[in-house]
C-alpha cells in the first residue's frame, strides 16, 4: 500500500460536525468506547467462524487487552478481533459517521443474531482524542492475503495511513496522552474507570502495566493448564508440629506432607465478569448469588429485602435485576441507584427516560439491548419506544408486590415497614403504579396487624350497642370500593380486624343513608401518627372498641391526601381532629349550654385568650377531665407550611393554621364540675392553665415557654396539696 496522506471526511448528512471535547460529558469514557468497539470486533470475528466464513484457530482464547505506561504517557487497548483492511480503514476511521458494527449487521443480518454487537453511530473511536494529542491505529485483517495497516492523527483532521507491521489479527489503539489527562495512564486510575464503565462486557478484558515486575504463584502439578509457563519445580517440606499424646508425652506430629509444587508465571485474572447475574435465567440463580451480586455492584453489605428478576424477550429484549434495600429512615437518605446498561456496557445511573421515578428509590441493574441511545451512547434519543421499557418496568415490580401480598402475605406484612415509603411515593408519581397497587397497600392497626385498604374500609361487624345505637357497625360499609367487585363479606364470614369506618360528621356509615344529599356522608379512616404522644386518644377509642391505623411517615400526609381525591367516597381523619359520637354521651345540646357558657367564659379569662373555642361534651369515660382537637384541614395545612419551610420556601408561619385549635371539656369529670361550680374560686384560673396545658400535652410538645410555665404550675399545686 502506497503511503497516503489526507483529509478525514465528515458526514454532515448524519451525525453533527465532531467537536471533541464537547462529545462526551465525562472524559474518561473513552476507556468504554475503545474496549466496546474491541469487544464488536471479537464477536464479529466469532460470529465468521459460526457462520463457516473463517475458521479460529485451535488455540484461540478473545480478549481485550490494555496496558498503560506511565513513563512514556501513553496506553494502549488491543484486542484479537476481526482486524481491518486498509479499505476499512478508509471506510470506518477515515469518514466518521458510518458505523462498522451497523454496516457488518446489514450485511449478515440474515445469518446472525444481531444482539450482542454493541457499536452505535462508529463515533466510539474518536472519544480516544478527548484525552490523547495523537492516535494510532495497527490493524491486521481476518482476510486472507491482507496487509497491515498503520494509521495515525495528530487530532485534527489530518491523517496519515501506511503498511504496517502488527503480524497478529486484531486491532492496537494507543493514545499518547496531553498533559491534562496523565491520570488515564496510571494502573490504579485505569482499573477504577474499567471497572465503572467495563465491569460487565462480554469479552474478558485484562490490564497490564508495562515495565512491571514479572508475578509469580505456585500451583499443585495436577492444576497446571497447557498455557501455564513454568518456571522451576518447588519443593515444599513437610510441616510438623509438637503434640502432647495421650501419654502426656510430647512427640513431634507431621501435619502436612512433604509436596511438590510448580512455580509459574502468575494467571492474568479479567477484570469483568463476562457473565453477569441478569443474563442468566431466574431458575439458575441462587439467593446468595443475588445477595453477592448486590454486595459487589452497590458496594452495601445490608442484606436487601427482596428482589426482582426482569428477563423478557419479547417486544423488546430486556433485563435486570431490581433490589428492594432495607432503609433505615431515621439515618439513610432514601435514594439509590439504578445502573443501566446496553449489550452489558453501563451506560449510566439513573436515566430517568428509562427508570420510573420512583423506582431511583430502589438499587439495581437494567440491561437493555434496545435502547436508542443518543450519538456518543451516553443518553437516550426521544422514542416512544423507551416509554414502553418504562411503563413494562413498572408493571413488572407492581405485579412482583401484589403477588407476594397473595400468596406470600407473612413475608410481605414483614418487609412492609420498609418498602411502604417507596410504595406510596410510587403511587404519588405514577397512576398506573397506583392503579394496580391500590388495594395491595397495607395500614398498621391499633394492634399492629396489617390491613389492606379494602379491609380499612369494611367496618367491623359486631352487635349493636343497646346504650348507644349510633355506634353499630355497618356490615360490609365500603365493600363496593375493594376494586375487585366481589361480595365475599356480605355473609359475614369475614370478620377480621378493621380500623373503624364512619360518616365524617361523626355518625355510623349507615345510620344516615337517608339523609339529604348536603351532608358529608364520606366514611371516615381514623390514623394516628405518633402512638405515644396520642396515647390518651388511642385508649379512648380502644375502651369504645374502636380502631385507627398507624400513619408515621413523613409522605404519608400527601399520600393519604392523594388517595382522597382519587376516592371521594371515604376520608381520613387523625384520631384527635375531633371527638366522634362513639366517645360521648348523646345529650341534647341545650343540657349543656349552661356549662358551656360559663367554662367557655372562665378558660377564655384564666388563659387570656378571648377566642378560644371550648366545647362541653358529656364523655364516657369520667377520667378524662380535657382533650384538644385541631380540625384534620388546619393540621394538614400546617404540614404543609412545615414542609414548604424544610424546603426553603419561608414566608408563612405553620402555626397561622393554629386557630382550628378547640379544647374540649368533659361534664362528667369531677374537677370540671368543681370549676363550673366554683368559678371563682382562687385556684380555679390555675386549675384551667393546667388542664389546659395537660390536654396540649397529650396532643403535641409544648412550646418551651409554656413548658416552663408548666413545670413551675405543677410544683405549685403540689406545695398546696402538701400544705
Amino acid at each position: 500500500m502506497d503511503n497516503k496522506h489526507g483529509n478525514l471526511s465528515i458526514n454532515s448528512e448524519n451525525i453533527f460536525p465532531i467537536i471533541k471535547k464537547w462529545l462526551y460529558s465525562d472524559h474518561d469514557i473513552f476507556y468504554r468506547e475503545l474496549v466496546s468497539n474491541g469487544c464488536d470486533a471479537i464477536t464479529k470475528l466469532k460470529k465468521l467462524d459460526m457462520m463457516g466464513e473463517y475458521s479460529l484457530p485451535a488455540d484461540y482464547k478473545p480478549q481485550i487487552q490494555v496496558t498503560v505506561d506511565p513513563d512514556k504517557k501513553t496506553l494502549t487497548v488491543t484486542d484479537n478481533g476481526i482486524g481491518m483492511t486498509a479499505e476499512e480503514v478508509e471506510e470506518y476511521i477515515n469518514q466518521i459517521a458510518f458505523s462498522g458494527a451497523a454496516d457488518f449487521l446489514e450485511k449478515y443480518k440474515d445469518k446472525a443474531n444481531e444482539d450482542q454487537i454493541i457499536g452505535h453511530f462508529g463515533l466510539g473511536f474518536y472519544s480516544a482524542f478527548m484525552v490523547a494529542d495523537e492516535v494510532t491505529i495497527d490493524t491486521l485483517s481476518y482476510k486472507e492475503g491482507a496487509a497491515a495497516v498503520h494509521w495515525s492523527c495528530d487530532g485534527g483532521t489530518e491523517f496519515d495511513m501506511k503498511d504496517g507491521t502488527k503480524d497478529s489479527v486484531g486491532t492496537t489503539i494507543t493514545l499518547f496522552l496531553n498533559e491534562d489527562c496523565l491520570e488515564f495512564a496510571n494502573e490504579y486510575r485505569a482499573r477504577e474507570v474499567l471497572e465503572k464503565y467495563c465491569a460487565f462486557m462480554p469479552i474478558p478484558i485484562y490490564l497490564n502495566k508495562a515495565g512491571a515486575e514479572t508475578e509469580y504463584e505456585t500451583i499443585d502439578p495436577e492444576d497446571k493448564q497447557d498455557d501455564d509457563t513454568v518456571v522451576e519445580t518447588v519443593i515444599e517440606e513437610a510441616k510438623t508440629e509438637e503434640k502432647e499424646n495421650e501419654n502426656g508425652e510430647k512427640e513431634v506430629v507431621e501435619i502436612s506432607p512433604r509436596k511438590e509444587k510448580l512455580k509459574i508465571v502468575k494467571r492474568p485474572v479479567p477484570l469483568n465478569d463476562t457473565n453477569p447475574l441478569w443474563a442468566k435465567t431466574p431458575k439458575d440463580c441462587t439467593d446468595d448469588e443475588y445477595k453477592e451480586f448486590f454486595r459487589k455492584v452497590f458496594r452495601d453489605y445490608k442484606e436487601p429485602l427482596f428482589w426482582i428478576h426482569l428477563n423478557m424477550d419479547y417486544p423488546f429484549n430486556l433485563k435486570g435485576i431490581l433490589y428492594f434495600p432495607k432503609i433505615n429512615t431515621e439515618y439513610d437518605s432514601i435514594e439509590g441507584t439504578i445502573k443501566l446498561y446496553n449489550n452489558q456496557v453501563f451506560i449510566a445511573d439513573n436515566i430517568k427516560e428509562v427508570i420510573p421515578e420512583f423506582l431511583m428509590l430502589l438499587k439495581g441493574v437494567i440491561d437493555c439491548p434496545d435502547l436508542p441511545l443518543n450519538v456518543s451512547r451516553s443518553a437516550l434519543q426521544n422514542d416512544g419506544f423507551v416509554k414502553k421499557i418504562s411503563e413494562y418496568i413498572t408493571k413488572k415490580v407492581a405485579d412482583k408486590l401484589i403477588g407476594m401480598c397473595k400468596t406470600e402475605k407473612e413475608s410481605y406484612e414483614k418487609y412492609w415497614d420498609d418498602i411502604s415509603p417507596f410504595i406510596k411515593y410510587g403511587c404519588l408519581r405514577d397512576e398506573k403504579f397506583c392503579d394496580k397497587i391500590n388495594d395491595y397497600i397495607l395500614f398498621k392497626n391499633l394492634d399492629h396487624k396489617y390491613l389492606t385498604l379494602p379491609e380499612c374500609l369494611k367496618a367491623d361487624e359486631k352487635p349493636t350497642d343497646e346504650t348507644n345505637p349510633e355506634t353499630e357497625g355497618a356490615a360490609g360499609a365500603g365493600q363496593a370500593d375493594a376494586g375487585d367487585g366481589s361480595d365475599a363479606a356480605a355473609d359475614g364470614s369475614n370478620t377480621g380486624a378493621a380500623a373503624d369506618v364512619v360518616n365524617a360528621d361523626g355518625s355510623d356509615a349507615l345510620d344516615n343513608m337517608d339523609d339529604e344529599p348536603e351532608k358529608d356522608t364520606r366514611k371516615v379512616i381514623y390514623y394516628v401518627t405518633d402512638e405515644q404522644q396520642q396515647s390518651q386518644y388511642i385508649n379512648m377509642f380502644k375502651e369504645q372498641g374502636m380502631d385507627a391505623v398507624i400513619l408515621d411517615h413523613n409522605i404519608d400526609s400527601s399520600f393519604i391526601t392523594q388517595l382522597e381525591r382519587r376516592n371521594e367516597k371515604f376520608k381520613f381523619m387523625r384520631i384527635d381532629a375531633d371527638v366522634t359520637e362513639s366517645l360521648k354521651e348523646d345529650v341534647p345540646e341545650e343540657e349543656l349550654k349552661a356549662q358551656t357558657d360559663t367554662l367557655t367564659e372562665t378558660f377564655r379569662k384564666a388563659l387570656g385568650n378571648d377566642k378560644l373555642t371550648v366545647k362541653v361534651e358529656k364523655l364516657k369515660n369520667e377520667s378524662i377531665s380535657s382533650v384538644i382537637t385541631l380540625s384534620e384541614e388546619g393540621r394538614r395545612m400546617q404540614d404543609m407550611m412545615k414542609m414548604y419551610a424544610m424546603g426553603g420556601m419561608g414566608g408563612m408561619d405553620a402555626n397561622m393554621f393554629g386557630g382550628d385549635i378547640s379544647l374540649t371539656l368533659n361534664a362528667n369529670n369531677a374537677l370540671v364540675k368543681y370549676i363550673f361550680e366554683h368559678k371563682d374560686s382562687e385556684h380555679v384560673p390555675t386549675f384551667c392553665q393546667q388542664l389546659y396545658d395537660l390536654a396540649m400535652i397529650s396532643n403535641q410538645p409544648l412550646a418551651p415557654e409554656a413548658m416552663t410555665k408548666f413545670i413551675a404550675r405543677s410544683n405549685e399545686i403540689m406545695m398546696l396539696l402538701a400544705k
